[in-house]
C-alpha cells in the first residue's frame, strides 16, 4: 500500500460488529442464548417453549433485539433480562478466531470499535478469550445504545447518528463492518461505509441454520469472508 493510501485509510474509523463478524456465533453462542432466552420467556411469561421461542423470534425480527421486545411489552428490566440469558456456562471454550484474521486486525490502520447489540459482559469476555481487546479503541454495547430513556440498537438510524456525533466524526469516514443486512442498510441511509461479513452466514433469529449466500445489495459497499480482505480494498470512492 502506499503512503497516500495508507494515510488516507488512516482516517477511516472502523466499526466492527462481534458476533458472525469477529467469531462464529452461531456455534460457540448464538443457539445456547437462544435457548437461555427461550426460557426466560416461558419462565417469565408462563408460556410453552414453542410458545416462547416463537415469541423469541418475533422480537428479534420486529425489533432488531428481543430485548426491547420484552421491556416494551412486558415490563421487563432490560439489566435482569440481559444478566440471565448471557451467562453462557463454557462460552470461552468453544471460541475460536482465525490467527491471521486476528493480526489482520491489529494492524489494520484507523481507529477501531466494536458496536454490538450484546451486552458488554459478554462482549468482553469474548473478546478476552478470543485476544482482541487490545485492538479496540472502545467497546460500544447494547447498554449505551440508550436515548430519551429507550433502548435503541441496531439497525436504528437515530442511534447511529448520535453515535457519530459522539465520536465526533463525519459518517463518510466510519466504515461499518457488519454481518447483519439491516444493520448495513440503516448505516449506509445514514452515510456510513458498509462492509458485509459473509464468512458465517447465519440467520440469527434462528440460530445453527445458515442463510444462502446473497448478491451485494446496493447500499453495500463491499463484501469479504475474511478480515484479512479489509487490507486489499481499493480506496472507498461511494
Amino acid at each position: 500500500m502506499t503512503s497516500r493510501k495508507l494515510a488516507r485509510r488512516q482516517h477511516f474509523t472502523w466499526l466492527f460488529d462481534l458476533d458472525n463478524t469477529l467469531h462464529d456465533a452461531s456455534r460457540s453462542a448464538f443457539p445456547f442464548t437462544s435457548d437461555a432466552m427461550a426460557e426466560f420467556i416461558a419462565t417469565h411469561l408462563g408460556l410453552s417453549a414453542i410458545d416462547a421461542t416463537a415469541l423469541r423470534q418475533h422480537y428479534w425480527q420486529r425489533y432488531g433485539a428481543t430485548l426491547l421486545g420484552m421491556v416494551r411489552h412486558h415490563g421487563i428490566k432490560a439489566a435482569h433480562f440481559l444478566d440471565e440469558t448471557h451467562r453462557l456456562p463454557g462460552l470461552e471454550q468453544r471460541l475460536h478466531c482465525n490467527a491471521a484474521d486476528r493480526a489482520a486486525l491489529n494492524r489494520l490502520p484507523g481507529e477501531k470499535y466494536l458496536l454490538t447489540n450484546a451486552p458488554r459482559r459478554y462482549a468482553m469476555r469474548v473478546l478476552d478469550a478470543l485476544d482482541l481487546s487490545r485492538c479496540f479503541s472502545g467497546v460500544i454495547s447494547i447498554e449505551d445504545m440508550v436515548m430519551f430513556g429507550q433502548h435503541r440498537p441496531k439497525p436504528d438510524s437515530r442511534m447511529l447518528r448520535h453515535l457519530l456525533a459522539r465520536l465526533k466524526r463525519p459518517a463518510a469516514r466510519c466504515v461499518l463492518v457488519e454481518d447483519t443486512l439491516s444493520n448495513q442498510k440503516s448505516a449506509r441511509r445514514v452515510g456510513l461505509r458498509t462492509v458485509w461479513m459473509q464468512a458465517y452466514l447465519d440467520d440469527p433469529s434462528n440460530p445453527g441454520r445458515r442463510v444462502q449466500s446473497r448478491r451485494k445489495p446496493a447500499y453495500v459497499c463491499a463484501r469479504i469472508k475474511s478480515i484479512q480482505r479489509l487490507h486489499s480494498f481499493p480506496p472507498f470512492r461511494r
